[in-house]
């Protein structure tokens, strides 16, 4: 179990103003594996494998022909009467930077801060390639106090490293500190609790970021194939709730029962007009949060997750993206709760067990 001292810190932490969240990170725990067990989430339809992960997950499921949850319009109505996104308008995020690590890329040791938990992280060396950079920041020093993550596409090794609060401001091990890591392993197959029950990721619900943030390439493309990522206020957020695939919550919850847990996947309704969007973008975004969804990841302000464009071929000004209120016109009664686990209290165990 977490000290208190840790604890009083992840609780003064509160909710992020960004649109990457602020990841409040899982608590230690036990570190004996438990079987994969727990109420997963339904299969859905079709599978878009061969994205970023080889395997078939719940965030490249096809969950268009799904009926509603039981609890949709409870959750829907209480998010909504609550004041819904919160921005206000749903409003969209694209500092976080995804990087990929070609073969020769150096693989550092890091010192870990008091944002680093056993058993839930990868204390690992963490590959750092040239002209890299952090969340919201120009280079790799976490100079705005900000999430500062860190995410890593290991090509060679098929691995996605995630890294929440990154700083390197030298060549040093004790110049390269961060908090929690997720390693991902890009071919494997992860059953319903992903790296392990109760346990934190690089996210607040235990995700893996890089699969579920659109680039401007594959808008591009004209197809988003997977779900998308989008965090809302910690008191908007059930309290101490999650449900697969989420394998995790976090202390400054604060929601009542009817709001949304993390893990939860939002669809955006089948008769919302994508055509009536302004931009080729937005629609194709729209048309994956109809076919896909969006899972509730995180805590902050910012609802939908995006990635920078700094490292991508196309921009997302060629797709008619040029600033955060693209899909600004999106309200939360637009979308329906599909495909929810059953929840887990994590407040009564707090313990993460990770999967072999």
């Amino acid at each position: 179990m977490r000290a208190l001292a840790l604890l009083t810190l992840m609780v003064m932490a509160g909710c992020g103003s960004s649109g990457g969240g602020t990841q409040d990170g899982g608590p230690d725990g036990g570190s004996s594996p438990e079987p994969d067990a727990g109420t997963g989430p339904s299969t859905g339809g079709a599978c878009a494998a061969g994205q970023l992960f080889e395997q078939c997950h719940p965030w490249t499921t096809d969950v268009s022909g799904l009926t509603k949850h039981s609890q949709s319009d409870t959750i829907i109505q209480a998010l909504s009467a609550a004041g819904g996104w919160g921005s206000g308008n749903f409003r969209t995020d694209r500092s976080l930077v995804v990087l990929k690590a070609p073969a020769g890329t150096p693989f550092r040791a890091f010192t870990p801060t008091d944002d680093f938990y056993t058993p839930d992280c990868d204390q690992v060396p963490f590959p750092v390639p040239a002209g890299g950079a952090l969340e919201g920041e120009s280079g790799y020093a976490c100079t705005g106090d900000g999430d500062c993550h860190l995410l890593v596409v290991d090509e060679p090794g098929k691995k996605l490293y995630e890294m929440w609060r990154a700083d390197i401001t030298g060549s040093s091990t004790a110049q390269f500190q961060g908090g929690c890591v997720a390693v991902w392993d890009l071919t494997k197959a992860y059953g319903s609790t992903l790296r392990g029950k109760g346990c934190s990721s690089a996210d607040g619900a235990g995700f893996p970021i890089a699969g579920m943030i659109a680039n401007a390439d594959e808008v591009y493309s004209g197809e988003v194939k997977h779900a998308l990522r989008f965090i809302l206020p910690n008191a908007r957020i059930r309290d101490g709730i999650y449900v697969a695939p989420g394998t995790h919550s976090t202390f400054p919850t604060s929601g009542g029962p009817d709001m949304p847990p993390y893990g939860v996947r939002f669809r955006l309704k089948s008769s919302f007009n994508v055509n009536g969007l302004a931009s080729a973008g937005a629609r194709t975004l729209a048309k994956a949060l109809q076919r896909y969804g969006m899972f509730l990841s995180d805590g902050g302000n910012i609802p939908l997750t995006l990635a920078s464009d700094r490292f991508t071929t196309h921009k997302w000004s060629e797709v008619g993206i040029t600033n955060d209120l693209a899909l600004a016109s999106l309200a939360v009664t637009d979308f329906e709760v599909v495909d929810m686990g059953a929840p887990v209290d994590w407040n009564a165990d707090t313990d993460c067990y990770r999967n072999p």
